[in-house]
């Protein structure tokens, strides 16, 4: 069963950053393109960002725009989510997902059904004072 495995997650001040990654152990990411989701407490699971699987090109949710940046180093086999000027909103589970669309990146929204495969554990943010 392939899974991908996200770590980075911790306990962050408002205003503070964080660098989410992103790895597979039994495929190589560089066939896919890439999304990093959220689930805050009580609420559903919503697409943050993703990137394409070869141009680079990049969506992000309009929450999370201008503070936060993908990018994806294929020679490690990781994506990574550099998450800056963090908000106690962004608090929530992360988690990261092959997505069926190679140039998902390049599209206006990431939804749930636009994700293959299972997820992982994820990674916790918590972003408090």
């Amino acid at each position: 069963q392939w899974q991908l495995v996200e770590s980075g997650g911790g306990l962050v001040q408002p205003g503070g950053s964080l660098r989410l990654s992103c790895a597979a152990s039994v495929f190589t990411l560089d066939v896919y393109a890439i999304g990093w989701f959220r689930q805050a407490p009580g609420k559903g699971r919503e697409g943050v960002s993703s990137i394409s699987r070869s141009d680079g090109s990049t969506y992000y949710a309009d929450s999370v725009k201008g503070r936060f940046t993908i990018s994806r180093d294929n020679a490690k086999n990781t994506v990574y989510l550099q998450m800056n000027r963090l908000k106690p909103d962004d608090t929530g589970i992360y988690y990261c997902a092959a997505l069926l669309s190679p140039d998902a990146g390049s599209h206006l929204s990431l939804l749930l059904s636009d994700a293959l495969g299972s997820w992982g554990q994820g990674t916790q943010v918590t972003v408090s004072s």
